[in-house]
């Protein structure tokens, strides 16, 4: 009996898909499955409730091992990835004893964000003292008007300093449309740029210097297959137009990196990473058979997204970026950078950035992930997601290759447009808490207060440009950075520098349940402008709430019971409150009708949008934007 093989529960009958959704159509007493339980997402596909073997049969993801062709579940066989923090460089020397200190605390890629002046040898050699440029990956940006003159530096530097440059890895970036995607500035020529610094960096071949920025995508708001339709499309604009000037598939394949920003949508997160490999080699393959092998290996570096960090409760951001990390890393990318919690208000300190290194490594050295390649290979689910998102962004990709290519919708300011309407619809998900962003619009602790912070120091921009270089006057549609919490942060920031906080008491009454439920919701509501919320067990009469209520100083009192007790609680605390404060009704009753016929106007509820009623009560209260 020890040796007999039996396989788990086949004493029980096998149970169809049918008979699987009759059952949940069941429990949801007659209501419509497809209505219910099925979610059309924002990239434009359905997710279901469950999935099951039949859902993945077909695919061919599911059938492809790592490193194979076309790379759906790695290009390598290890999931190492490279852990990497950006350093703002003010003053070389104290950069090199910061980058020398990092390297003894985990961190084994080093980016540099340089000066227009600090792109020479002699800076170099100031900036990389002691750093042994074999043993680290090393990343650099700068203006991009200096970007040649850097890679000419480096090149030198490092075939003088190096025992074999040819072993020396890392990144110099070359973003050729940041003009037109981040100040609105048409930039034509960018190919005889490309084809300078290729030269430049040909006695450095493991350096990757054609990028292709979509994290800048991220950042504005763009939905996940946006991302990544457009990142696939500027890809193939960069081989395109540098095949035709004479470069090879297989150079162009070493110098091209893929940086993508990571939100927390996490599974979605991790299917688009699966997705970009198996689309990318798709796209090298078709130049031919003999580009199928490294050429067609995406290498993908991975960021954090600004988009949605908050100023208001930053230390969820910590939570936010750690589900970020863990995408990134189970979908198998190169190299990582998490961004500190704090740093969209100010400039990181010592423990944002030890945390921010800290997040990669406990996924390495106490989680393992590093060692195992692609464990979500197989779920039914995410294999469903991966394919979903491979064929909406390849239709992304196909419909600007046909308009003429990346490039052309760039300069056009079409790329932009799209993704700021993306930002737009986010931004009205997010008023109407479709979009939840913990601490903000959901859950906010409306005694924090954060002037102090943001007096102290601007808040960061993506679409800052400070290098001096000129000639950045728009001329097409720029992506607008404005992050998911912008919004609400103001709506706060008004309320907490107005120099008084209006006070909302809970008016309950009623059915018990009810009343807390409307309360809860009622108190998260209003606490998202920052107010001071009064909350109780409960009052016998509305006049004596009413009372409780002036006597607290409220400048809002919301009446919360169930629907049935409003029209018997609603008109007549409306009548004894008579104006001395704001009355609101927590819900949407059915009689309604004749409480606003009655002069009650406001009401809260799951419709509602939060954003815009918020501040609306802010200019009743004498509070100005």
């Amino acid at each position: 009996m020890a040796n007999k093989k039996e396989k788990l529960l086949s004493d029980f009958p096998p149970i169809t898909t049918d008979e699987w959704v009759a059952k949940i159509t069941a429990d949801l007493k007659g209501a419509p499955f497809d209505k219910k339980l099925v979610w059309r997402t924002p990239e434009g596909f359905d997710l279901y409730p469950f999935y099951r073997m039949e859902d993945i049969e077909g695919l061919n993801t599911a059938k492809n091992l790592p490193a194979q062709f076309p790379y759906v579940r790695s290009t390598r066989m290890d999931n190492e990835w490279t852990v990497r923090q950006d350093l703002v460089v003010e003053d070389l020397s104290e950069a090199n004893i910061k980058a020398l200190d990092l390297l003894q605390r985990g961190v084994t890629a080093l980016g540099f964000k340089l000066k227009r002046d600090q792109t020479t040898v002699e800076a170099l050699e100031k900036l990389l003292k002691d750093i042994v440029p074999e043993a680290v990956e090393l990343h650099f940006s700068c203006c991009q008007s200096v970007v040649v003159k850097l890679a000419k530096a480096l090149a030198e530097y490092l075939s003088a300093k190096s025992q074999d440059p040819a072993a020396c890895r890392g990144s110099i970036n070359y973003n050729p449309f940041k003009k037109q995607l981040v100040r609105g500035v048409v930039k034509e020529d960018w190919a005889t740029t490309a084809k300078e610094i290729l030269l430049a960096v040909e006695p450095i071949p493991g350096f990757r210097v054609l990028h292709i920025d979509a994290y800048l995508l991220a950042d504005a708001g763009a939905y996940i297959t946006q991302q990544l339709g457009f990142a696939l499309a500027w890809g193939q604009q960069l081989l395109d137009t540098l095949s035709d000037e004479g470069y090879s598939i297989d150079t162009l394949g070493r110098r091209i990196q893929f940086n993508f920003g990571v939100g927390t949508n996490y599974f979605m997160e991790i299917a688009k990473f699966r997705a970009a490999r198996w689309l990318w080699a798709e796209i090298v393959g078709a130049y031919g058979d003999q580009y199928k092998g490294d050429a067609a290996k995406i290498y993908m570096h991975a960021i954090s997204t600004t988009w949605n960090k908050t100023l208001y409760d930053s230390y969820v951001n910590l939570l936010r970026t750690q589900t970020e990390t863990m995408s990134a890393s189970l979908g198998g990318v190169n190299s990582i950078t998490v961004l500190p919690f704090d740093g969209i208000y100010q400039q990181p300190d010592e423990f944002s950035e030890r945390i921010a290194r800290n997040q990669q490594l406990l996924l390495k050295e106490e989680c393992n992930f590093d060692k195992v390649i692609d464990p979500s290979a197989g779920s039914y689910y995410i294999e469903h997601l991966t394919n979903s998102i491979a064929t909406e962004g390849w239709k992304l990709f196909l419909s600007v290759i046909e308009d003429g290519g990346f490039c052309k919708q760039a300069n056009e300011g079409k790329v932009q447009a799209a993704v700021n309407a993306s930002n737009a619809k986010r931004h009205e998900a997010v008023a109407r808490r479709k979009e939840s962003l913990l601490g903000t619009n959901q859950f906010p602790n409306f005694t924090e207060l954060v002037a102090g912070k943001v007096a102290q120091t601007e808040e960061k921009s993506a679409g800052k440009h400070g290098c001096g270089c000129g000639g950045c006057n728009s001329t097409i549609e720029a992506l607008s950075f404005s992050r998911a919490a912008s919004d609400f942060e103001d709506l706060r920031l008004s309320t907490e520098r107005s120099g008084k906080t209006p006070t909302v008491f809970m008016l309950t009454i009623g059915n018990l349940a009810m009343r807390l439920a409307r309360s809860q919701f009622s108190s998260n509501f209003f606490a998202c402008a920052g107010y001071k919320l009064i909350d109780n067990l409960g009052f016998e009469t509305v006049e004596e709430g009413v009372d409780a209520a002036m006597k607290a100083g409220a400048d809002i009192v919301c009446l919360c019971s169930s629907d049935d007790e409003y029209a018997t609680y609603a008109i007549p605390a409306y009548r004894y409150l008579n104006g001395r404060a704001e009355f609101v009704v927590a819900g949407a009753p059915a009689c309604m009708p004749e409480l606003q016929e009655a002069g009650i106007k406001d009401y809260v509820n799951v419709k509602s949008n939060v954003l815009e009623v918020l501040q609306d009560f802010n200019k009743r209260l004498g509070i100005n934007a």
